[in-house]
């Protein structure tokens, strides 16, 4: 049984988030601050934690930080509408994913259960390189012939997840189940025009791709390198 510690100082948010998640089987952990939660985050181990960024005392950044610098504990911000300068800097801070006020709680699950499937710490890789391209998961940057590509969210997203599990061939439906966490899209045609916009950024032929390959009726695969 996976532990969720969840940090939000309003107690409505982090009651509902809490009973949630208990419901869907996970044990739970609560903090109302920064301060608390790095109590807590000293006494037991959870698996992941669901951090909300505005708090009292020690913020949802500054804990971000803290957490980053001893361990590869996931992590979920949960953010305001206009706060897209404090997502950026969370995901450079390491965040594995962020989830926008208001949000659904089917939303927030699907992000969670996505998280905790990624590779563990000894998957991760702090780059990846493949012909000139650079790959850079923990600060979100790719690079091509030394110039960095700029990405969508999706895009990064979509690429790193195929790189981690090069080799292996993933369906469109996986693909959006672990890439975009939740049914948000009628149709698998979203994955399609994903994999073709990262190969006209990233292949030297996006008709004649060696990388983000086509295994037709299965789904994609990323060349083993």
């Amino acid at each position: 049984m996976t532990t969720v510690l969840v940090v939000d100082d309003e107690p409505v948010v982090r009651e509902v988030v809490v009973k949630y998640l208990e419901r869907e089987g996970f044990r739970t952990l609560e903090a109302a601050d920064g301060d608390s939660a790095r109590d807590l985050l000293e006494r037991d181990s959870p698996g992941l934690v669901v951090l909300d960024l505005m708090l009292p005392g020690t913020d949802g950044l500054e804990l971000c930080r803290w957490i980053r610098s001893r361990s590869d504990l996931p992590v979920i911000m949960l953010t305001a509408r206009g706060e897209e300068a404090d997502r950026i800097v969370g995901l450079e801070l390491g965040a594995d994913d962020y989830v926008t006020k208001p949000f659904s709680l089917r939303e927030l699950l699907a992000r969670v259960r996505a998280v905790l499937r990624r590779p563990g710490p000894r998957e991760r890789f702090e780059e990846f390189v493949f012909g000139d391209v650079r790959v850079r998961p923990r600060t979100r940057q790719a690079f091509k012939a030394g110039q960095e590509v700029r990405l969508t969210r999706k895009e990064f997203d979509l690429l790193v997840f195929l790189i981690a599990h090069r080799g292996e061939v993933i369906t469109r439906e996986r693909l959006l189940d672990e890439v975009w966490g939740y049914e948000r899209f009628p149709t698998t045609r979203t994955v399609d025009t994903h994999v073709l916009r990262l190969r006209r950024k990233f292949e030297a032929d996006a008709d004649r791709p060696v990388w983000i390959l086509t295994l037709h009726g299965h789904g994609y695969k990323f060349a083993a390198v």
